[in-house]
């Protein structure tokens, strides 16, 4: 079972054995049990405090032991950018139908489907979205990435992620984050899982500033859960896997990686229940911008601009008056990749089901469907609540490149933009 401690960005310190962890110094000449002390580092040596990223892990054997003598392998459907579609496809808007579940035999790694990509992984700027789905858990196989953090958001079916760091059980209505470079073996829970898939290639995520929302609203640190120290001391031969530079590398192992006994540090794996963000909204009259539904973002070089956050749309009361409510008629310069974790999008009441995805991209308009456009111009503006809903964003300042693995799928509704036909032509030309 699972077992956690609560914040987010913190020191932390754990240990599944009493007096596992060294007191006072992090590299003793001998470690207590015999362990060997590694540090795992996310961040450059010389960052500053407030972004500087490192746990020191007390293992049974180093990580040298766990990964060498390579060989690569083939995950074909997990893009990295610069990435590009092969054929010429249009920049339309796009939308898809839910990812279907393979009849096989299909692990987690085996399942990613990358569907856009954005940036360039190896200048660490940008990141990579799509869906996974899988079967099967990992047995006796782990994996890690060199390429960027991974966030992971069920859709369908608990997943279970056994950590260098100890465990995290992750069911749809939460997300968790899995930091580069640390190894992980998923199974599953209670059958067959789906859900979205993000890799951030840039600075880690951070929660945003709240600028003059003040101390209190959005996602409180204290909500965030990193695992409790746990550890595995099995000799049984397996299979590490590793993603760097947008290539896959395998190599076998004669023990289990994940023999990480204590360990304590700001540079760990996460969960978060979204049901915890506290949402911020009109109490007059108006509609926000999005970011007031910021989760976490990774900061970019420009101030004030993230390379990458990640935006929910929960439940939420609206009573703003005289008020367009859903989200209007826009253009922006960053781009969107939506999906749906359960119920309806205000937006897009009918088409956007959920497990399925859609992308608007840089600069290309997007709004409500014509449907919802006339449920909420005719509305009585009185209070109401958005109940059993949960949407979200990848939201990113750089273009997002469908992948050939996107627009093959056989969900990709391919009349999605024929949502909007509906909308009239409301000019009164004949008004003085």
């Amino acid at each position: 079972m699972a077992a956690y401690m609560s914040g987010f960005g913190n020191e932390f310190e754990s240990e599944a054995l009493p007096g596992a962890l060294p007191r006072g110094q992090n590299s003793p000449q001998h470690c207590p049990y015999g362990l060997y002390a590694e540090q795992l580092s996310g961040s450059a040596f010389t960052a500053p405090q407030g972004v500087n990223r490192r746990s020191w892990l007390y293992r049974i054997r180093p990580s040298v032991l766990h990964a060498r003598n390579f060989g690569a392998c083939d995950l074909p459907l997990w893009k990295t950018a610069p990435s590009r579609a092969t054929t010429e496809h249009p920049i339309d808007q796009m939308r898809w139908g839910p990812a279907p579940l393979p009849d096989g035999a299909v692990s987690f790694i085996e399942g990613v489907g990358i569907m856009t990509t954005a940036g360039d992984a190896d200048a660490r700027v940008g990141m990579a979205a799509g869906v996974y789905v899988a079967t099967q858990s990992m047995v006796d196989d782990y994996f890690y990435n060199a390429d960027g953090e991974i966030m992971i958001a069920p859709q369908q079916g608990v997943l279970v992620f056994d950590t260098e760091f100890g465990r995290l059980e992750v069911a749809p209505g939460e997300i968790c984050v899995l930091p580069r470079g640390v190894k992980f073996r998923v199974t599953l829970k209670d059958g067959p899982v789906r859900g979205y898939l993000c890799e951030n290639y840039g600075a880690p995520f951070v929660l945003p500033s709240r600028g003059v929302i003040g101390a209190n609203g959005l996602a409180d640190a204290r909500d965030f859960l990193t695992p409790v120290a746990a550890f595995e001391d099995s000799q049984r031969a397996s299979r590490m896997t590793v993603k760097w530079g947008g290539r896959f590398y395998v190599c076998d192992i004669p023990r289990s990686p994940l023999d990480v006994v204590a360990w304590h540090g700001n540079y760990a794996p996460y969960k978060y229940d979204l049901a915890r963000f506290c949402p911020v909204g009109a109490l007059l009259f108006d509609h926000p911008d999005p970011s007031i539904f910021c989760v976490l973002t990774s900061p970019s070089g420009q101030a004030g601009v993230g390379d990458l956050d990640f935006v929910i749309f929960p439940e939420r009361w609206q009573v703003a008056e005289h008020t367009f409510r859903p989200p209007w008629f826009h253009m922006n310069v960053m781009s969107e990749f939506m999906g749906l974790i359960f119920g309806a999008y205000d937006a897009k009441p009918s088409g956007f089901v959920p497990g399925g995805a859609s992308l608007h991209n840089a600069m290309l308009p997007h709004g409500p469907d014509a449907a919802a456009f006339e449920a909420a111009t005719d509305a009585e503006l009185k209070p109401s609540k958005l109940e059993h809903t949960l949407a979200f964003m990848f939201e990113t300042r750089l273009p997002q490149h469908p992948t050939d693995f996107a627009f093959g799928l056989e969900s990709r509704q391919a009349d999605y933009a024929a949502c909007w036909d509906g909308l009239p032509d409301q000019f009164e030309r004949e008004r003085p």
